[in-house]
């Protein structure tokens, strides 16, 4: 059967809009403002056979479109051992196990089968971070755990409803292992109503256009997004590119963790090696390989935004697997920080690697921190505990075509900062600061974008704040001669005194009393190209909008400004002869 390109084009939108549904039905029931404001949840749709992607919602997190269709791959391989129940109609499986094809134990992935005629057509998947699933800190992320089973409950895949019904024992034993349980249930119910919805909606979609038409879309779909994907590097310089990316330390051992990354195009294909990166760590810093391949994924995707998600797109792309190193993590070592730091530090090197072969795609290093911060204790006023996630943008990397933008999302997806009014409205804390990271940016031609700056107060009760952050130690990677962007810098402020984590933006079980604070400042973006080629209007601009003061406008841009009546003027005549010096230097210092 031919599908005309009208017919294959509705399909396709189709497909999307059904996932799309998915993950506004699934944000919109769910209870925690991590998954209702900050949407870090994803919503897809997956072969009957093996797993692999068909669908994934716009809206959902780039970083689960590799995993989820690892953990949904793992979950049929293990019904076909006998080690997972035969799937029922109406079944739900609940799973989490890093090892499986997950990212950190927060994540809780959701997989419904769906069936057509009473046969097996498709998978339905959902991720959605839970605000805790236990372990030694409120919120999981533990920046000292050395095990997996510090950082929380591990679950295989396991039916938590059977054919439509919540197993209530099931549940209990989960329950019996999280903090402020009783909350968890509309979490629960939102993330099974988002597949009962997908599963609605793709009835509609089949019945209007037939099931045999639909699947022949799908495998075309595949097939072209391999080809758009192997013409699009087809057309890159041949070459191999090396890059390195560092993550500040593992949350114990206060030593960097090295990502090595050689790049080669052969043909169509590009070859991922990080076989020379650091061995396993202590920390929670491992990655999984599962989340390991979805980062490189996911930096494609931010290279070649036009090839549509599906699982042919990820066909031209070799990913050699890192075997003993701390990318490729096994039991039990402890992986929190994978999917929303680690995950970022190989886009990073992605990106390093590739700018060179592609300037006009590639972009300097973005903020690569999802700045995650927990908070857990117990609201006094309302007299309940309570376990608070926040997570927080920074600056992206400038670009060939434009400065980057300010306070954006992370690298792995959409998921935003939740607004402050929910945040002081639900827990027992009130945002004393939050604007921009001023002088955050790297400099450069295109400037990076700037980070975000805010100071958190505890309002009534106690707590235990904890951090698994990274970028404190070493900035965002300037590209092609721009600057790297400032770092992420945590503060403790208590007792009038302040307090620095040793492991700078990693830190656990940090005691806060009323009126206690911590003041986050995120990393600004790299810069992209020389500094000293960036127009002096763009510059004065940003001092007058004091986003850099004078100083740094003289000291890393070479523009000297001086202020006439409350005016920015530009002294051009000290500007030119300032950027010579300047330039001269840089080519006595770097030969």
């Amino acid at each position: 059967m031919s599908l005309d390109p009208i017919t294959l084009s509705v399909i396709q939108a189709g497909l999307q809009q059904v996932c799309d549904e998915m993950d506004l039905s699934f944000s919109r029931a769910a209870f925690s403002p991590v998954i209702a404001e900050a949407n870090d949840r994803s919503d897809g749709i997956y072969a009957a056979a093996d797993g692999s992607l068909i669908a994934q919602g716009a809206e959902g997190l780039p970083v689960f479109v590799g995993t989820m269709q690892y953990s949904t791959a793992e979950l049929i391989r293990l019904i076909a051992e006998g080690n997972a129940a035969p799937p029922d109609p109406n079944d739900i499986y609940i799973v989490n196990d890093p090892y499986l094809g997950g990212t950190h134990l927060m994540d809780v992935r959701f997989v419904r089968p769906y069936y057509r005629e009473g046969k097996l057509w498709c998978w339905l998947s959902n991720t959605g971070h839970w605000p805790d699933t236990g372990g030694s800190v409120p919120g999981g992320f533990s920046a000292s755990a050395t095990a997996v089973e510090q950082e929380g409950l591990r679950l295989p895949p396991v039916k938590l409803f059977k054919n439509g019904e919540l197993d209530r024992e099931i549940y209990a034993i989960i329950c019996s292992n999280i903090r402020v349980a009783d909350q968890r249930i509309g979490d629960v119910k939102a993330q099974a109503a988002a597949l009962e919805v997908g599963s609605e909606r793709l009835d509609l979609l089949l019945d209007r256009y037939g099931d045999a038409t639909v699947q022949t879309a799908i495998g075309e779909l595949r097939v072209r997004a391999s080809q758009q994907m192997r013409q699009l590097i087809a057309r890159m310089p041949d070459g191999q590119w090396d890059s390195e990316a560092f993550v500040d330390s593992d949350g114990v051992v206060d030593e960097p963790l090295v990502i090595k990354l050689n790049v080669t195009k052969n043909n169509d294909r590009l070859i991922f090696d990080f076989s020379g990166s650091s061995p396993p760590c202590r920390g929670p810093m491992n990655s999984v390989l599962a989340t390991t391949q979805s980062s490189v994924y996911l930096a494609m995707r931010h290279i070649f935004p036009e090839v549509p998600i599906s699982a042919g797109a990820f066909e031209p792309l070799d990913i050699l697997r890192p075997e003993g190193t701390f990318l490729d993590a096994q039991y039990p070592r402890p992986v929190s920080g994978c999917a929303a730091e680690v995950s970022q530090r190989i886009a990073e090197a992605v990106f390093a690697a590739l700018v060179e072969a592609l300037p006009d795609r590639v972009t300097a290093a973005p903020a690569g921190t999802s700045g995650n911060f927990a908070l857990g204790g117990h609201d006094a006023e309302r007299g309940r505990d309570f376990v608070m996630y926040q997570l927080s943008g920074g600056g992206y990397g400038g670009n060939v075509n434009g400065d980057g933008l300010s306070n954006g999302c992370s690298t792995i997806g959409i998921s935003k900062a939740p607004p402050v009014e929910i945040m002081e409205q639900t827990f027992p804390v009130i945002y004393n600061h939050y604007a921009l990271h001023e002088g955050s940016a790297g400099a450069g031609k295109m400037r990076g974008g700037f980070g975000l700056d805010y100071k958190l107060e505890l309002r009534n009760g106690e707590a235990l704040a904890s951090f698994v952050m990274d970028h404190g130690r070493f900035g965002p990677q300037g590209a092609l001669g721009g600057n790297d962007g400032d770092v992420n810098k945590v503060v403790i402020l208590r007792n009038g005194s302040s307090y620095v984590p040793k492991h700078l933006s990693k830190e656990q079980d940090i005691t806060l009393a009323p009126g206690d604070r911590v003041w986050v400042r995120t990393p600004g973006g790299g810069g992209y190209g020389d500094p000293l080629q960036r127009p002096v209007d763009a510059v004065r601009e940003d001092v007058r909008l004091e986003r850099y003061s004078l100083t740094e406008a003289r000291d890393l841009y070479g523009v000297v400004l001086i202020k006439n009546d409350n005016v920015l003027c530009v002294d051009e005549a000290e500007t030119a002869k300032l950027r010579i010096e300047m330039k001269r230097s840089f080519y006595i210092y770097n030969p």
